[in-house]
């Protein structure tokens, strides 16, 4: 099996709904996506998939749809104050965690047939959360 791993660095800011810490709060973290593709051949150039094309394809996604964004669940009652104001907003139907984050970005690297095999989500240099294909037919 082929492996290769491409990062991407982004900000963004939530808040953890049920959450009796700090993280209840609206907050902000300078996240990395380590990104892991794999495939049991290469393409005619010998590549698991360019770097250059996982740049593109990815970073312009994380770009338009959760950098420097409020990342909130759905039922969180800043999303409307926050959308009168203009602010730009990620809305998601989960309670954006590090964990659900990961699992997130896997299913739309899946959307665009990335041979994603694992995310991993740094919500700070000493906290992380990944989803892999293994975990993949685990319910939410």
């Amino acid at each position: 099996m082929y492996r290769i791993t491409r990062e991407v660095c982004f900000s963004y800011g939530h808040r953890l709904l049920h959450h009796e810490g700090k993280c209840g709060r609206l907050h902000g973290h300078n996240g990395r996506l380590r990104i892991t593709l794999a495939s049991e051949t290469l393409d005619a150039a010998g590549m698991v998939v360019d770097f250059l094309d996982i740049k593109r394809l990815v970073t312009q996604w994380v770009e338009e749809n959760l950098d420097h964004r409020m990342i909130l669940n759905r039922d969180d009652p800043a999303v409307a104050a926050l959308q009168a104001l203009g602010e730009p907003l990620c809305v998601v139907g989960f309670n954006p965690t590090a964990e659900n984050l990961a699992r997130h970005v896997f299913q739309h690297l899946r959307t665009i047939n990335l041979p994603v095999a694992e995310v991993l989500f740094e919500e700070t240099a000493n906290c992380s959360a990944s989803f892999s294909r293994e975990r993949e037919g685990l319910s939410h």
